[in-house]
Order: structure tokens, then sequence, then C-alpha cells
């Protein structure tokens, strides 16, 4: 099976189904005729910048890097709740579970003024380089989720 096919076809079934996880992926490639490993798998999601976030139903499924804005924003909308800072600290609350999903979209998009995140169960912590970058950073995030 030559690999542009093969990615071709994986990117199809992402843009068609919510998939959860690596092993349904190799499941729905199996039932197309492709037979890969899971190594094979990772390299190709790697290589396309297939991400994994949730989707409207809820559900924590893959999706093409290309899709990330739209998906980035309805996401962090989705799990944020408040946005505030102290000093050069910003502190992001969100539902239970959300953090890591909303820390993983500030982490990737970063605004130039982001040192460092660290992510709970449903509160992010954001080091930015001064008070000032952590009212802009604020300003930005708001935009975001509200």
């Amino acid at each position: 099976m030559e690999k542009r096919q093969r990615q071709a076809t994986l990117l199809r079934i992402i843009s068609e189904k919510e998939v959860e996880t690596q092993e349904e992926l190799r499941r729905c490639l199996a039932e197309a005729g492709i037979t890969a490993t899971q190594a094979t798998i990772s390299r190709d999601m790697r290589e396309l910048k297939i991400r994994k976030g949730i989707a409207e139903s809820g559900a924590n499924c893959y999706y093409v890097g290309a899709a990330a804005p739209e998906r980035h924003n309805s996401i962090f909308a989705q799990s944020v709740i408040a946005v505030d800072y102290a000093g050069n600290m910003v502190v992001i609350r969100c539902h239970a579970g959300m953090a890591p999903a909303a820390c993983k979209i500030v982490d990737e998009k970063s605004f130039g003024l982001v040192v460092g995140t660290i992510a709970g169960d449903d509160t992010i912590f954001v080091l930015t380089r001064s008070e000032k970058h952590a009212i802009q950073l604020v300003e930005q995030l708001k935009t975001m989720y509200t």
C-alpha cells in the first residue's frame, strides 16, 4: 500500500467520523482494506498534523490540523469558565476535566506572550514575561470564549 493512499484514507476517515483511539482508526483502515501498524499510524498522524480535540458531540476525537483554528476556538469556548491575572500569572478556570485540552490550545497558539503553562483538572496557570503581557493575554483569551 502506498503511503499517500494510506494517508489520504486516514484523512478521509477522520473527516467523516469521530475516531477516538488509534486502535479504532486502525480498524477503520482495515475495513478500507489497508493494513497498518500502530507505529505507522502514529507516524502518519504526526506527518499529517492530526491532533485530538473535543468535537461538538463532546467526544474526544482526532481532527486534521487544518481544521484546528475553528475547532480550537470551539474547544476553548466550551472549556473555559473565567480568565484572570495577578502580576505576570494568568489563571484560566475550566469545567472539570477540560483544563488539559484548553491548555494545549494556549500552548499551540502561544501568542508570543507565554513563557510556560501548567494544567490541572480544572485550572491552568500561564506564566508570562510581564504584567503587561498577562493583561494582553487575558484580553486575547477572553475573545476566544466570550
